[in-house]
């Protein structure tokens, strides 16, 4: 008998703010080298740990200012068997990364407690190969064996939230989305677009959305999202319908340039933090059931601070 999902509540007139792009910021603000872009290892080292401080203060700084709710999800984007091994980690090592990262997490949001009326911790997972090239080889179930392992200690860890990024093809999510239902935890489903509006893999956002729904049966996501794509990416593939009702969170980059071009600028490129938060409230006004906003890569205080602004305009006019 399969899993049933859990949902994570809605609540009236409760938005969330999530993080942008760590290690965006963690790379080419503060200068730190990533290991196959794993952030999970920076929990290591103290200087790195004193910067991150400061990144989510600024962070949650802005989401008290705009009364939104905060929806912090964990550095453990890497942290899956595969990429493990390629780091050098015991199984028992990686479990013990991805515990420190949601310490981390629930020890600097502690101060806010009181300023912020929700405060929900999520662990992030990230595809099993290249976000940005074909994982032609995966299906559902080999999906579903692979994160298992990486979301059953996200459920030792206590989280909220398990928000899956930038996956890009069908079969994948819908393993995700069976180990998070096996494992009692909700989840989003965050496709990333390329310039042709699609998944790498091929099909449409709709699509995909309807496809995952009708494969993963009863363990479907909590909802979907949209990340590492900018509006300009992600825009044309929206359209009114019962699949749009389903996407919850839209998490863009800063700029309007494709992924591979901004992996080889080696600096960051912030694009126009008001422009984005312009568009950002022009989509909260458009889809009303998106609830949890944020950025990706490029992305950070400055940014959260517009598209929080707009996007409370947004409703209350809405």
């Amino acid at each position: 008998m399969s899993a049933t999902a859990v949902n994570f509540p809605r609540e009236n007139d409760v938005l969330y703010l999530a993080e942008g792009g760590t290690e965006t910021e963690l790379l080419y603000r503060y200068g730190y080298k990533l290991r196959e872009f794993a952030a999970f290892e920076l929990m290591n080292n103290r200087d790195a740990v004193n910067d991150m401080r400061d990144m989510y203060k600024r962070y949650l700084d802005v989401v008290a200012e705009h009364g939104f709710a905060a929806l912090m999800a964990s550095f453990d984007y890497r942290a899956s068997p595969d990429w493990g091994d390629k780091l050098g980690y015991s199984s028992a090592g990686l479990r013990e990364m991805q515990h420190k990262c949601i310490d981390f997490l629930r020890e600097v949001s502690k101060p806010y407690i009181g300023q912020i009326s929700h405060i929900a911790i999520a662990g992030c997972v990230g595809p099993r190969g290249d976000a940005y090239e074909l994982n032609e080889s995966i299906t559902a179930d080999l999906s579903e064996e692979y994160h298992a392992t990486q979301i059953s200690t996200l459920k030792d860890c206590g989280v909220d939230f398990v928000w899956a990024a930038t996956i890009n093809n069908v079969p994948e999510a819908v393993g995700i989305a069976r180990a998070a239902a096996s494992a009692g935890l909700p989840v989003n489903m965050s496709f990333t677009l390329d310039s042709n509006h699609r998944l790498k893999s091929g099909p449409s956002l709709k699509e995909a959305i309807e496809a995952t729904d009708a494969e993963a049966e009863d363990a479907k996501p909590d909802s979907y999202g949209i990340n590492c794509s900018h509006p300009v990416e992600f825009d044309p593939a929206l359209e009114d319908g019962a699949w749009a009702d389903r996407i919850r969170l839209l998490r863009p980059n800063a700029a309007a340039m494709d992924k591979i071009s901004l992996c080889k600028l080696g600096h960051i490129e912030e694009g126009d933090p008001e422009a984005l938060g312009k568009t950002m409230g022009e989509l909260a006004t458009r889809y009303p059931k998106i609830d949890i906003w944020g950025g990706c890569c490029g992305t950070w205080d400055k940014h959260f601070d517009r598209i929080a602004h707009y996007v409370r305009e947004a409703r209350a006019q809405g």
